[in-house]
């Protein structure tokens, strides 16, 4: 991880990281024609986390699958291949844009709660959250979506049979995977939490216990066996049948809530995409239960009524305009979002350019707000860590941006029995409290609380960017809280610095969440830059470690389609094993 770490952080800051010792008159002085090259493509890409699930991917698309079909195949391959956060025992959102309808569907395939869940459920003798129960026990595990999710996308808007789709995901966990040194590292780190659980132990290990190394072959034939079964009888092959027999049966055993009943009445539904605009491009984002896609579309509101690019790329200027657009974003998730099913969310008004203007006159161009004196909005206008993601553009134009997850690496580190696949501890992306922090220190309030059938708030955010009606980019990253300052930065780097898809993945970013009042700054940034943030009020803080790949700040899949026609695409070197497979 060294050289890859050493060779990131070089690639940033030869990247031309603008310095800032006028931080007002903010004149960069780099030039931003010097750019890094992205994979570049005729007929089609795939990018996502790990090679070998986007050369998955690829495949099917040499087969004559589209964007969809594509997008599936990495989807079930990343369970085998990264499971860390590929999963078929976790959630997420898929964005589907279909060039011959001009036409965006908003996938959500989040978890459940169970029928059987309540809003105290967390709550210890004292009423303080009992954290190791919401994140690590059976009980922490919502419905799984994940099948549910890329089944239905792939009736529905795929091209190929269902089985031919999955065709290399079962391959690959059937003949087996060569490991390579960041799953290796990753499985040891993790040895402590997935050793407990007997039916993981045999998964990840060897006989002896030992750690799989680098160049060993991996094989996981009871994972092999339910893709097999979903690849046969679709949604009904894990919802139903022996698949969903051992899923209650691993929940019984340990406490868990997940029931038969729970399994049949999982639904993947489509939603309507939020939808905004910067300048000349169209921003088209998830919906909630998603919280970035309005956030997104939040805050690019607020950063357009300055001339951002005028200022310098990651100048000191640059940087306080977004960070304090990031706290006002981060306060009124805390209040307003949640599952729309259950709470009337005000996307309208969030995302109203009125309300952005408002914002932006509390901002102080030369000082910080202290979080403390940022609250979520009183009254809004009136309405008239570990993720993974992929993004798939096909040659007719067809895109896909999706994010799923299992929330924790390798989700509550329980294994289903015989199936082969990992749970998830998503119950903690509820507000199991008001106002106390979750495990990505997130603070939510009653729109996000425990409700049987009510699905998690999450920062999972698929963007797509049109530009003069025209199917441009698709992007999206995992990183928990990290995840839609991560992708608000790399549409900016596009939109308002023109770059390319690899310079706008490189360049180092930054975080702000309201809570903990903290400014996180990748390394790249210059020391100048942040002496003057610091003069200005922020509490500056750098990454800490790029030793397990989950201090970086998010790691973008990005693909654009050029004006020339040809397909570019850039895999995040914050993360090794990232590919952009091309033809």
């Amino acid at each position: 991880m060294r050289i890859v770490s050493t060779l990131f952080i070089s690639l940033m800051l030869l990247g031309g990281i603008a310095s800032n010792l006028a931080a007002q008159t903010a004149a960069p002085i780099i030039s931003y024609n010097s750019q890094f090259h992205p994979t570049l493509a005729r007929k089609g890409m795939v990018v996502s986390q790990d090679y070998q699930a986007s050369e998955a991917g690829l495949e099917i698309l040499k087969l004559g699958g589209n964007a969809i079909d594509a997008a599936v195949a990495t989807g079930f391959a990343l369970a085998v291949t990264h499971p860390q956060a590929g999963n078929l025992g976790g959630g997420g959102f898929m964005m589907i844009y279909l060039k011959s309808e001009d036409r965006v569907i908003a996938l959500d395939y989040r978890e459940m709660a169970p029928q059987a869940a309540s809003r105290d459920m967390f709550l210890n003798a004292n009423g303080d959250v009992d954290n190791r129960r919401a994140r690590f026990s059976m009980q922490s595990s919502g419905v799984p979506g994940t099948v549910m999710g890329l089944t239905d996308a792939q009736a529905k808007y795929g091209a190929l049979p269902l089985a031919t789709v999955m065709a290399p995901a079962i391959r690959l966990a059937e003949e087996g995977l060569v490991v390579n040194w960041a799953l290796s590292g990753s499985l040891s780190r993790y040895k402590t939490r997935l050793g407990a659980d007997p039916a993981s132990r045999k998964k990840f290990f060897k006989e002896d216990g030992s750690s799989y190394q680098q160049g060993d072959l991996l094989r996981q034939p009871d994972l092999a066996k339910t893709l097999s079964e979903i690849a046969a009888k679709g949604a009904d092959g894990f919802y139903q049948g022996w698949v969903a027999d051992r899923i209650v049966e691993t929940m019984k055993a340990d406490g868990g809530l997940i029931r038969h009943e729970d399994l049949l009445n999982s639904v993947a539904k489509e939603r309507t995409a939020i939808s905004g605009t910067f300048r000349d491009y169209t921003v088209v984002a998830m919906p909630p239960p998603s919280s970035g896609g309005v956030h997104v579309v939040q805050m690019l509101n607020v950063l357009e009524g300055w001339d951002m690019k005028s200022l310098g790329h990651n100048s000191a200027a640059y940087i306080h305009r977004l960070t304090e657009s990031m706290k006002y974003a981060y306060a009124d998730r805390s209040k307003y979002l949640g599952d729309p099913d259950f709470f009337n969310v005000p996307i309208t008004a969030l995302t109203d350019k009125g309300y952005a203007g408002t914002i932006r006159a509390k901002i102080k161009l030369d000082a910080a707000t202290p979080s403390t004196e940022i609250a979520p909005a009183p009254a809004l206008p009136d309405e008239s860590k570990d993720t993974t993601h992929f993004s798939t553009m096909d040659a007719a134009g067809n895109m896909v941006s999706n994010t799923y997850t299992l929330n924790f690496s390798y989700g509550n580190g329980r294994t289903v029995a015989g199936a082969g696949f990992l749970l998830n501890n998503e119950m903690d992306d509820f507000s199991a409290k008001p106002g106390t922090p979750n495990g990505f220190g997130l603070i939510g309030g009653i729109a996000n609380s425990i409700e049987p059938g009510k699905r998690p708030l999450s920062s999972m955010t698929p963007v797509f960017l049109f530009k003069n009606r025209q199917p441009m980019m698709a992007t999206g990253s995992p990183g928990g809280s990290t995840i839609i300052t991560a992708v608000l930065q790399t549409v900016l780097n596009v939109m308002e610095f023109d770059m390319n898809a690899a310079t706008a993945t490189a360049r180092p970013r930054i975080h702000h969440q309201w809570f903990p009042d903290r400014l996180i700054l990748e390394p790249g940034h210059s020391v100048d830059t942040r002496q003057l943030l610091a003069r200005m009020g922020h509490n500056v803080s750098a990454v800490a470690s790029y030793n397990e790949g989950e201090r970086v700040l998010g790691a973008t899949m990005t693909i654009i389609r050029r004006p020339d026609g040809l397909i570019a695409g850039s895999a995040d070197p914050r993360r090794p094993g990232a590919h952009a497979a091309a033809y």
